[in-house]
């Protein structure tokens, strides 16, 4: 049976696809392909494979923005998150539930695997604001995972409770299977996606929305209500984290940009630094791995960490002897994740398309819903009360005024109805509507006992009450405005003291890198022709880990390089200092015995690349001096019949070429003496007789 049915279906599937491809054939003509040139899959036209491939890849994308990845802007929640609150919200009774039983239950509406369930959960229940945890829910501080969902327990909080549920005001739709029914938006009265923020990756887009502070957003809502806010740009929200910290907003933009994030750190005596708040993102375990790393790398001067985390973070550094807790505190910024920084960009759902918003348009709607969702809770308020009204006066007449007794002699059941809607007829001015069959069947339910004289004067009462708050709800109406202040105000008084603000907003002094690494490194040279950081001599340069160094050999050749561990260059080493490109030499040296002075800076080098100062190897450097001396002075070897036996000569009389070029030629002779500066060896009683040097 079951190949059979699979028979059929192929020859369905078939069907289908030869009359797909019949109406393609039929709407588009068929490109021309040259057979010389082949098949041109660009030019030519597709088959029905090509249109299902893209029809299933846009619906793929439409559904992991949609139904996955990207919040809604109606009540600031991903569809797992909504499923976890209908189903926390389902099976409250103000106990603690097993967050495993809230994971099966929520799988009756998300089609998707319990791990991402209770993944959701975790993250939601450590946002604090609307499920309360017990147990082990892991720690943002130091990074440790929650217990398995089977050891730990939650429930709703009184502020989700409270103002983020109203089934008659929820539009629902049917589950993934078809079996229940779960909303499309939460009627949410709060700020949500504001406060708890969101990251979500999807398809060809991404959305990082970061969170605000809860008393904040509120009391913004309460200025724009009030209509002080003439622009968006007034607002002024800024992001807060629960981790605390310091937070530089100057490249942040209403919900879009950078935001630049500190440890706070903190001078303690004996030279030691405590890490009390470390940056959103980051952990104390990552954190310290960081700077053990920069402590490898000899980045910053810390001897010892103890990290003494629990309730509240503690990291303690004990710095190295004689190192400045300032210029400490500075690397810990500058080589470590003490500072990290976040992009925010904020596009969530609005009506089920995705959109970029800032802070202050999302808050602004936000404010437009919670409007719409109080007046609809007065409305559904002020109808109940009307029902209530209604019930209550029609007992008080149908009891006060006998209308009972008439019913008596009454037959059929027909006959009592009349009877009651006749009796009830003087009175319908006392009525704020018309009497319905519904009416008469509940005053036919009417307990005997309601008929005493103690019952008639608590009806009366009751009725007093409901028509005081029925003006109420009428006033509340009228000004919707004022009614929706007073409702933010008690949630402020209410939960002003639960929810601070974490982060401090400052703005951050950025240190020179190069300036706290420049002694960093200890660039040594031995006995045996070795220079670099791990080689035991005297040491010849002190710098940065950052910088490059520039290595030049006595033969002219040179190198752009990291600085070494260990370089092995002999004894033909002439200089080695920090690579500057823009940085004038004067260079003197004797290539197939004949010397060439040139002026040149080194330009643009390839790391680890040999270069010659001079024409090769085999040529040999005289003299290498920075920028252009006044002069260079040269002594020659004795020769016969030699007549000048030195000479001076003007750098500045030749022009500054590349590092390639070849120079002015300066001299045949053999040189024993040479410098930019006269020394002993230079005879100054020849003076008046030396002629000028000529370079060529």
């Amino acid at each position: 049976m079951a190949d059979k049915k699979k028979d059929e279906e192929l020859e369905l599937f078939e069907e289908s696809t030869a009359e797909e491809t019949a109406e393609t054939v039929e709407e588009e003509a068929p490109a021309v392909v040259d057979e010389k040139q082949g098949f041109d899959p660009l030019h030519a036209e597709h088959g029905p494979l090509n249109q299902m491939v893209r029809t299933n890849f846009l619906e793929y994308a439409t559904y992991v923005i949609c139904d996955r990845a990207i919040p809604a802007l109606e009540d600031g929640l991903k569809p797992v998150q909504r499923r976890i609150m209908h189903a926390l919200k389902e099976k409250d009774d103000g106990r603690f539930i097993k967050v495993a039983n809230i994971v099966g239950h929520t799988m009756q509406y998300h089609p998707h695997g319990d791990a991402s369930i209770a993944d959701a959960l975790v993250t939601l229940t450590n946002k604090r604001y609307l499920i309360e945890g017990q147990g082990n829910f892991g720690n943002i501080f130091t990074g440790d995972r929650a217990a398995a969902s089977r050891y730990i327990e939650c429930r709703l909080t009184p502020l989700a409770r409270n103002e983020i549920f109203n089934k008659e005001l929820t539009e629902w739709i049917a589950s993934y299977d078809g079996r229940n029914k779960e909303p499309v938006s939460l009627p949410c009265k709060l700020p949500l996606m504001l406060m708890l923020g969101a990251d979500g990756i999807a398809v060809g887009l991404s959305t990082s929305i970061l969170p605000h502070n809860f008393i904040e957003l509120l009391e913004a809502q309460i200025e724009i209500l009030r209509e002080k806010v003439r622009t968006p740009a007034e607002l002024n929200l800024l992001p807060d984290f629960q981790t605390g910290g310091l937070m530089d907003v100057s490249d942040y933009n209403k919900g879009n940009g950078k935001v630049k994030l500190r440890a706070k750190i903190e001078m303690r005596k004996n030279n030691r630094l405590v890490i009390t708040e470390v940056p959103h993102g980051t952990n104390t375990e990552s954190l310290t791995a960081s700077i053990e790393d920069a402590v490898k790398k000899k980045k910053v001067p810390v001897r010892s960490i103890d990290d003494f985390t629990a309730e509240k973070v503690e990291i303690e550094l004990t710095l190295s002897p004689g190192a400045s807790q300032e210029k400490a505190m500075q690397a810990l910024y500058a080589f470590t994740k003490c500072e990290t920084s976040i992009s925010s960009r904020l596009i969530c759902l609005r009506e089920n398309r995705p959109v970029e918003m800032t802070v202050d348009e999302v808050l602004r709607e936000n404010v437009k819903q919670l409007l719409i969702i109080l007046e609809r809770e007065l409305e559904l308020k002020k109808a109940k009360l009307l029902d209530d009204f209604h019930n209550k006066t029609l007992v008080q007449i149908f009891v006060e005024n006998r209308i009972y007794k008439k019913i008596e002699q009454c037959k059929t059941y027909e006959a009592v109805y009349k009877a009651i809607y006749k009796g009830l007829e003087p009175f319908t001015n006392q009525l704020k509507r018309a009497v319905v069959d519904d009416d008469i069947e509940m005053l036919l339910g009417v307990r005997i006992k309601r008929i005493s004289l103690f019952d008639i004067e608590k009806n009366r009462k009751d009725i007093e009450e409901i028509l005081a708050e029925l003006a109420q709800v009428e006033k509340d109406l009228s000004g919707l405005n004022g009614y929706t202040i007073r409702y933010i105000k008690r949630l402020i008084k209410e939960y002003k003291d639960q929810y601070p603000r974490c982060t401090e907003s400052a703005s951050f002094k950025v240190a020179d890198v190069r300036e706290l690494t420049s002694t960093e490194l200890q660039i040594k040279q031995d006995e045996n022709g070795y220079i670099g950081t791990n080689v035991k001599g005297e040491i010849i340069l002190e710098c940065s880990s950052l910088d490059k160094l520039l290595v030049i050999w006595k033969n002219g050749q040179y190198k752009v390089l990291p600085p070494p561990e260990k370089l092995f260059v002999d004894d033909s080493l002439e200089r080695c200092e920090i690579f500057d490109r823009d940085k004038l030499f004067t260079a003197v040296y004797t290539d197939a015995r004949i010397t060439y002075m040139k002026r040149f800076a080194i330009g643009g080098a390839i790391m680890n690349r040999e270069y010659y100062l001079s024409q090769g190897e085999k040529s040999k450097l005289q003299l290498l001096v920075d920028g252009t001396p006044e002069a260079i002075y040269v002594k020659y070897r004795p020769a016969k019949g030699q007549r000048i036996h030195q000479q001076r000569f003007n750098p500045n009389d030749i022009a500054v070429k590349g590092v390639k070029s070849r120079g002015n030629r300066m001299t045949t002779k053999s040189i024993k003496y040479i410098g930019d500066e006269p020394g002993r060896w230079w005879d100054q009683n020849d003076d008046g007789a030396i002629p000028e040097g000529v370079l060529l």
